[in-house]
């Protein structure tokens, strides 16, 4: 059989299907999807593909090979959601992408007052079906806890979150006004808090709201949240942006980033993050990894494949960057980060022209006035175009008395750079940071600002600016044995004659927990055992009994009267996909080419 180049330990949830008789219950179930997900990504070996690229798919009819193959994921779940009154009813099923067969499915029905005792059970079951199928990793005891005693306050949380995700600023204000109902209900509700800051920062980010009103608010509901739960992923990311962007504190920045990726490995927004301060300190092959991460786990995020892009900018590698964020610009013109780096693309190709007329053209809806100023202001300064740069430079450096003008401020310093005024451009750097402004941190090691890079002082300032401790995100996949030699053998050999002289294989829905339970081995242990030790995942190793069960029955003339399938379910088999897949993995041949080449 061939091997599949796809990590086997990766998973896509696609959204699961809102079946109720109320179309709005939609949230609900798009709720349910986001929590499995969240859930699943807890666990550090297992890469999840993150709701963004997950929900990419939802509506559209294409066939699981496909959508896993976009993905680049092993195994896809589905299921469906019907809410009706109290209660509950969800199906799931896990897929085999590269053979396209269900290897296991289940129907909960449940009151809806233990709706996280479901997420629990569906996802240690979810976890538990994926390291049958894939190979050893260790699974914690819970993967969901109680967050909330009111469930009202909990729909609150979902509604809003489902409202978020447009990413429209009509969407985000009625996404505040349903986390301030759940709040309401339930002040202690960190995923709430921690969503409520979200969507602030998305009204800021956008425009729709002063920095001055939101940032306060912000930070007041993120220290709330972290009170609450300091181990929220969320939590730490948010910190992470408010150290950066109002603190101007690379280090904390950096801090809070590091404890986020701790916390959840599978979180694509922290390991973007993370990518994106590595490459502004100039640390582009720790930021290549995080960015490899991050597209692993957010594969078709237009925000994951922004930072490819600036990865590529901050490369020098121009084209391929600009070929990213005409592709971003096509799906979504008023995408603003897209828009002004590939200004800077365009600048430092000396497309000079190109980017003048792409900063006059740009929308009015995403125009922001600094913006178009500075990079007017540079390309002239680059095209030799004196008596017009010096027009810009002039509003420029007006709009740079402003304390609250970090863009002016950026873009000035920039100015200076490529107008040889080194010592204007450091002082103007003094003065930035004693205002705190953030945007000096993205814009010191710029290649549009290389030409003060040979200069003595940049070295120093570089320091001072981007100063962490020598900690690192860790990124080694390296891990002491669970189990030491002597007792791997003990377990092994005991594995080994329960299987031979019990044969719990003949049980047909037999999972690693009930027979690691048979053994009296611990479900890590068994599962390590069976990987490191033997060489097989739980799936291969008891259908490999099960194979051998059905050769003997098969070649039992007695067993002549029975169909193949029939002997198959004798064998502890439960599906004929399942069977005839693994006989062929095992043989190489169908069971009718086997048997008839014994004969």
């Amino acid at each position: 059989m061939k091997k599949s180049n796809t990590p086997e330990k990766t998973i896509a949830v696609l959204p699961f299907v809102n079946i109720s008789t109320n179309e709005d219950m939609e949230y609900f179930s798009d709720g349910i999807t986001e929590e499995i997900i969240n859930a699943l990504a807890q666990i550090e070996a297992v890469k999840v593909t993150s709701r963004t690229s997950s929900f990419y798919f939802k509506n559209k009819n294409i066939p699981i090979k496909q959508i896993a193959g976009e993905l680049n994921v092993a195994a896809i779940l589905e299921g469906s959601v019907r809410h009706s009154a109290d209660t509950v009813r969800i199906t799931a099923q896990l897929i085999h992408a590269e053979e396209d067969f269900h290897f296991w499915s289940e129907t909960w029905d449940r009151k809806l007052e233990n709706i996280f005792e479901i997420q629990d059970e569906i996802s240690l079951l979810i976890a538990d079906k994926m390291r049958e199928q894939y190979g050893h990793f260790d699974i914690q005891d819970h993967l969901v806890e109680r967050k909330t005693e009111n469930l009202d306050a909990y729909e609150y949380s979902l509604k809003a979150r489902y409202h978020f995700n447009k990413w429209n600023p009509v969407a985000a204000r009625t996404a505040i006004d349903l986390y301030e109902k759940a709040i309401a209900l339930d002040p202690l509700h960190a995923d709430s808090l921690v969503g409520l800051a979200d969507a602030y920062s998305f009204l800021v980010v956008t425009e729709i709201m002063s920095p001055e009103e939101v940032w306060p608010k912000v930070k007041d509901l993120i220290q709330r949240a972290n009170s609450i739960n300091p181990r929220h992923a969320g939590v730490h990311y948010q910190l992470a942006n408010i150290a950066f962007f109002q603190e101007t504190d690379f280090q904390k920045a950096f801090q809070q980033c590091l404890k986020s990726i701790e916390l959840k490995p599978n979180y694509s927004e922290a390991q973007q993050f993370m990518s994106f301060l590595y490459v502004i300190s100039d640390e582009m092959e720790k930021a290549e990894k995080h960015l490899g991460l991050a597209l692993e786990i957010d594969p078709l995020s237009p925000e994951t494949l922004f930072y490819k892009a600036y990865f590529k900018y901050r490369r020098a590698d121009y084209k391929g960057a600009l070929t990213i964020f005409n592709k971003l610009l096509d799906k979504n013109p008023k995408n603003i980060p897209a828009f002004i780096v590939r200004a800077y693309c365009l600048l430092k190709l000396a497309e000079y022209e190109e980017a003048i007329h792409q900063m006059e053209a740009m929308p009015e809806e995403i125009l922001v006035h600094d913006e178009r100023l500075g990079v007017l202001c540079l390309a002239n300064i680059l095209k030799k175009d004196d008596e017009k740069a010096q027009t810009y430079l002039e509003k420029l450096t007006q709009e740079a008395e402003k304390p609250t003008s970090f863009q002016a401020h950026s873009y000035l310093f920039l100015a200076y750079v490529n107008l040889g005024m080194a010592d204007e451009a450091f002082a103007l750097l003094d003065k930035a940071t004693q205002l705190k402004s953030s945007v000096l941190l993205l814009t010191f090691t710029d290649p549009l600002a290389d030409n003060l890079k040979t200069d003595l002082r940049y070295t120093g300032f570089k320091e001072s600016l981007y100063f962490r401790n020598n900690t690192s995100a860790s990124l080694s996949d390296e891990k002491s044995p669970l189990i030491d030699s002597a007792t791997a053998q003990q377990y092994t050999h005991r594995l080994l004659e329960y299987c031979k002289d019990e044969q719990p294989f003949l049980i047909p829905n037999l999972s690693l927990r009930m027979l690691a339970a048979q053994v009296e081995i611990h479900p890590n242990k068994l599962s390590w055992i069976l990987n490191e030790k033997l060489g097989k995942n739980f799936n291969e190793f008891i259908n490999h009994f099960r194979i051998e069960y059905f050769k003997k029955l098969a070649l039992n003339p007695e067993n002549s009267h029975i169909s193949l399938i029939g002997l198959a379910y004798e064998s502890g088999f439960n599906s004929k996909t399942v069977f005839n897949t693994y006989f062929r993995k095992e043989t190489g041949k169908t069971p009718k080419e086997f048997l008839k080449n014994l004969s």
